[in-house]
């Protein structure tokens, strides 16, 4: 049916017309009939699939190390410098495709994105020399992963949820990660033993373009999704970027993260040689991984369900606490069949759990108006943990054959990011004071059951 118009004697000519001549509200309340279809679920589910593919084919790019290197006649360190140079320039991208995304929509970022991934695949799958490999798999994957990953993908869905489901929504979005892990890597180590890696690369190459169209349901910006018009936020990044940077538990989050990268990319890109190194059968190495991807959907599903109930920055501590538990347990028994399934689950419990809590935690303490930029920033302190992960990893290895002093350095620094998420203020901020009066800070309590949520002022 319709809008009226005044004066409408024209009748349904006018009505008809209409459309070409709404502006302002008008314009957006179009806009919004047209999109209806992008419901949280929707969004949802988009973007767990989009996360699936990107963290998926991203886990399974370890698999690749020891048949490249043998191929080509390369050490471990060329593939790990590569992969590390991935995760450094996904690291630097990342907050400029949050910001192009908080102005010009997710949806485009998206799409583009998930070409230039199309587009490392294939390059790398035709890598003959060390360069090729850095700009395919490095440069451009790298690149790729910035405008596919969870800051982009996750801002999408907080700014479409109300605040008392959002933790709960980024933890099932987190889980498509989680998922990806588990489908793409026993896929990819299929395609890998069937066909060589140069084809299973172009095979995966295929399968990063059906988040082209997967894009569409993820488009929109802190404009015109609804839940940032409520945001009582700065209205400009800078004034974003600049109150973030005056916080201090903005910089203990974002310091605590670079060893979530570190733990993260040194595993996924090494275990799989790891295990084949001790004489296992190199199956277990896409088992373990792919056992990682199973406890972390379990993982990120039950931190994004506590996080809305308890405080977001202590289960970053005990997170951060129970992987370096692990890993002495894991160091301190002989490694076998055994113990790789069991230290690949229980760490995949503790994996990527840190998405939705330190995610949830930038947006309940700044808001999500600028959530992809901010989280962005934090993402950088990630990504810069995995380039020395992976990396180091590389290079201790060829030096002394072995990676237990690497390991050694992953337990220290999990002690290291349990003590920095202790003194995180877990507060949000109140804006609109007068001119010259603080703006009133207060404790976010999370709500009993059944009751409302409780404040205090700080």
């Amino acid at each position: 049916m319709g809008a009226d118009v005044p004066g409408g004697s024209d009748g349904p000519r006018a009505s008809a017309a209409a459309p070409l001549f709404r502006s302002g509200p008008d314009r957006d309340n179009a806009r919004g009939m047209r999109n209806t279809w992008r419901t949280p679920l929707v969004i949802l589910a988009c973007g767990m699939v989009v996360l699936l593919l990107s963290f998926g084919l991203r886990s399974s790019l370890g698999l690749f190390l020891r048949p490249m290197s043998a191929d080509l006649g390369w050490g471990r360190e060329v593939f790990a410098f590569a992969m590390a140079l991935q995760n450094l320039i996904w690291g630097l991208s990342q907050p400029f495709a949050g910001a192009i995304a908080d102005r010009y929509g997710s949806g485009r970022v998206i799409a583009g994105s998930a070409l230039l991934y199309v587009l490392g695949l294939y390059l790398m799958s035709a890598a003959a020399t060390p360069l090729d490999l850095s700009l395919s798999g490095g440069l451009l994957l790298g690149i790729a992963l910035s405008g596919t990953s969870f800051p982009i993908v996750l801002a999408v869905i907080g700014r479409n949820v109300p605040e008392s489901r959002r933790s709960l929504y980024l933890g099932i979005g987190s889980a498509g990660g989680s998922s990806g892990q588990i489908l793409m890597v026993p896929a990819s180590h299929g395609l890998l033993a069937g066909l060589g890696w140069p084809d299973a690369l172009v095979m995966l190459a295929a399968s990063a373009f059906l988040m082209v169209p997967l894009a569409a349901a993820l488009a929109g910006s802190p404009i015109s999704d609804p839940r940032s018009r409520e945001d009582d936020g700065p209205r400009r990044l800078s004034d974003a970027a600049g109150e973030a940077a005056r916080h201090g538990g903005y910089w203990l989050l974002t310091a605590g993260f670079f060893v979530c990268g570190f733990h993260v990319a040194f595993i996924s890109t090494h275990f799989p040689a790891y295990v084949a190194d001790h004489g296992i059968d190199p199956a277990y190495g896409a088992v373990g991984l792919a056992l990682i991807g199973a406890g972390n959907v379990a993982g990120v599903l039950g931190c994004g369900a506590l996080g809305g109930k308890y405080s977001k920055k202590n289960l970053l501590c005990l997170l951060y606490l129970g992987r370096a538990l692990l890993m002495i347990a894991f160091l301190a028994v002989p490694v076998s069949v055994t113990s790789i399934v069991i230290f690949s689950f229980t760490i995949g419990l503790l994996w990527l759990g840190t998405v939705p809590l330190t995610s949830g935690l930038v947006a309940h303490i700044f808001g999500v108006r600028y959530m992809a930029t901010l989280f962005g920033f934090v993402f950088f302190s990630h990504q810069m943990g995995s380039f020395l992960g992976v990396w180091y990893g590389g290079h201790v290895f060829d030096r002394s054959g072995a990676y237990d002093a690497v390991w050694w350095v992953a337990v220290g620094l999990g002690l290291v990011s349990a003590a920095l998420h202790l003194p995180i203020r877990e507060r949000r901020l109140v804006r609109g004071a007068a001119p010259g009066v603080r703006a009133e800070v207060r404790n976010h309590v999370p709500s009993p059951p059944g009751g409302g949520a409780r404040s205090r002022s700080a």
